[in-house]
């Protein structure tokens, strides 16, 4: 068997890291790096069997997940978030890559979201292919302020099992947390030199509706389909004004 470490990162999640811990118990071990938890996440991951490390004040997603797979015990690392969880069929196909060795230096999977009571297997959500299962000797985590993701130098293997996501607690956590990653997105793109103007922003608006509603078939999810593709809409809308307004900050205007 090909040794396995999972890695995870949480902060304030209490209500979720018991069953991501769980998902993962067919691992040789659990590392689970906190970022200063105010509730039970530590003691609820420790009770659960994972090794835990803190690591506070909150250094950025890149440098927390880095530190996470630097501090397991093994080269192949299982890399989840506490709102995730590995979907059995997932699990089975992980095992049997642990049994016959692995001839890739890392795996992409896809992850679905269940969301307003049902799965969203559509609009730009799904298939959202991750690579989560990697050497790390031959792969790392790479990014800025949001959306990192890991890089792996090597052949990269595709697997059919799902990472099950939790994203959200409800529509108000959803409108909170699209303003604090717009937020960080417009940053980063107003960093790198990129603007936005009025029409990029209408423009981006529309296309993204069109894209979730009708081209990733968000029409086919009844209702949820709708929300999320107007939530995603809504998304795309507010970044390309938060960038637009730091564009017009810097230049003097309002």
């Amino acid at each position: 068997m090909v040794p396995l470490s999972a890695v995870l990162i949480a902060q304030n999640e209490e209500k979720t890291v018991v069953d991501a811990l769980k998902s993962v118990a067919f691992c040789d071990e659990i590392v689970l790096v906190d970022s200063g938890s105010g509730d039970r996440t530590r003691e609820l991951a420790a009770e659960a069997g994972a090794r835990v490390l803190v690591n506070a004040p909150w250094p950025g997603f890149v440098a927390q997940r880095d530190l996470a797979v630097r501090a397991a015990r093994h080269d192949w690392v299982l890399a989840l978030d506490a709102d995730e969880r590995v979907g059995d069929a997932l699990r089975e196909e992980i095992e049997t890559l642990r049994k016959r060795g692995c001839d890739a230096a890392g795996y992409r999977m896809p992850r679905v979201a269940f969301y307003l009571g049902r799965s969203i297997r559509g609009t730009d959500w799904y298939p959202d292919w991750q690579v989560r299962l990697f050497d790390r000797t031959r792969a790392a985590w790479q990014g800025n302020l949001v959306h990192e993701s890991v890089v792996v130098r090597g052949p990269v293997g595709r697997l059919r099992g799902e990472i099950e996501h939790q994203p959200y607690a409800d529509i108000s956590d959803h409108l909170r947390k699209i303003d604090s990653y717009t937020t960080l997105w417009a940053r980063q793109a107003h960093g790198a030199g990129r603007s936005s103007n009025l029409l990029d922003v209408c423009a981006g608006a529309g296309w993204a509706f069109f894209r979730n509603y009708v081209l990733k078939r968000g029409f086919l999810l009844g209702s949820a389909g709708l929300l999320v593709s107007v939530l995603n809409t809504h998304y795309t809308l507010v970044k390309l004004a938060k960038l637009r307004e730091l564009r017009l900050t810097a230049d003097g205007q309002r």
